[in-house]
């Protein structure tokens, strides 16, 4: 009973942060040694997130530490994990910090050793179903979530989908589009749509020729240039962003529930500035950068103490719709992948 007990304190207690002192910033705390962070002068970060967005989260951290240079590289996250696979394969350890929208890549590396283990003072903010098991390896970033949307000078509101089911609907033949394989958050809509509405659902949905694109930015211009009526797995973050810019855009939140995914971060093992690593891992996952990267990229935050993004409602008014367990849901990506991959063209 004693051995049961201890055991259970372990499992509950709050992980011990990479330092016994942390020292506090402006606005976060951090483990890292800051001036060696600053001898290192740069900081390298792999991740799916569109360049534009990406380059301003990036300036902000610049902005605070202008000492330390940053730089990245861009790609879907199924396209980015093969791409660093095949780097660290060749003994090219190039990022210090990764971001993923796909938690089934983050296990892996986590079992391949690509995480160096740092356990942020920030973690605190973070549930433990947020962070790595065990946790210091990776934690969520953000929260992606997704709906449906539609140019309205092209449909109607009576027109519009209301739901993920009217995406069968013959009238988008050749006239909707979608996410590729490699995004994290189409695998989730295609696993969570199939076991609404069976397999049935995504062979009628392939007959209409959905065009499949690596990111919601090609999605949404697509649909504003009246390509395209309507975006079936898109972005809330990309609807505010084009919102702000006066496109032509409704969003639908579809009665099934908006479909959510996170994405997450951690420090790379071998990474080749590794303090620089721990500093901008503690500024992006504290309030400062949860709060530039929920305006720039305007994804929700997992913090509860940051804003929604800008133009964005509260999260909670939502009802979304996560993986309930990971398990189940990951052992399909062979699947989802095969089978996606005859769908969109």
């Amino acid at each position: 009973m004693r051995k049961l007990l201890f055991v259970l304190a372990l499992l509950l207690a709050p992980p011990a942060w990479a330092c016994d002192h942390p020292r506090q910033m402006d606005g976060f705390k951090t483990c890292a040694d800051v001036e060696k962070a600053f001898a290192e002068g740069a900081m390298v970060l792999y991740a799916p997130d569109p360049e534009a967005e990406m380059a301003k989260y990036l300036a902000a951290f610049h902005a605070a530490f202008p000492r330390i240079e940053t730089n990245s590289m861009r790609l879907q996250t199924g396209a980015l994990y093969a791409r660093l696979l095949a780097e660290r394969q060749g003994k090219a350890y190039i990022p210090d910090t990764l971001i993923l929208t796909e938690v089934g890549f983050a296990i892996d590396l986590q079992k391949r050793g690509g995480y160096a283990h740092y356990m942020s003072p920030e973690s605190d903010a973070y549930k433990p179903y947020q962070r790595s098991t065990p946790p210091g390896y990776y934690t969520w970033d953000n929260v992606i979530i997704a709906g449906i949307a539609y140019n309205p000078t092209l449909l109607t509101p009576e027109q519009a989908p209301k739901r993920f089911k009217d995406l069968i609907n013959p009238l988008w033949a050749n006239g909707v589009n979608t996410k590729l394989s490699t995004s994290g958050l189409q695998h989730f809509t295609w696993y969570y749509l199939k076991s609404l509405y069976g397999d049935d659902f995504w062979k009628k949905f392939a007959a209409l020729e959905p065009r499949g694109f690596d990111s919601y930015v090609q999605q949404f211009d697509r649909m504003v240039s009246g390509q395209d009526k309507v975006v079936a797995m898109a972005q809330y973050s990309g609807y505010l962003i084009a919102k702000a810019k006066g496109a032509p855009i409704t969003f639908v939140i579809p009665e099934e529930g908006m479909i959510g995914v996170p994405g997450v971060m951690g420090v790379m093992d071998h990474a080749p500035h590794p303090e620089a690593a721990r500093l901008f891992l503690d500024w992006y996952l504290g309030v400062p950068g949860q709060t530039v990267m929920a305006n720039t990229i305007r994804n929700y935050s997992a913090r509860a103490d940051v804003a929604p993004p800008m133009g964005g409602v509260p999260i909670s008014t939502f009802k979304l719709v996560v993986p309930e367990d990971w398990e189940p849901f990951l052992k399909t990506h062979t699947q989802f992948v095969k089978e996606w991959d005859k769908i969109v063209v």
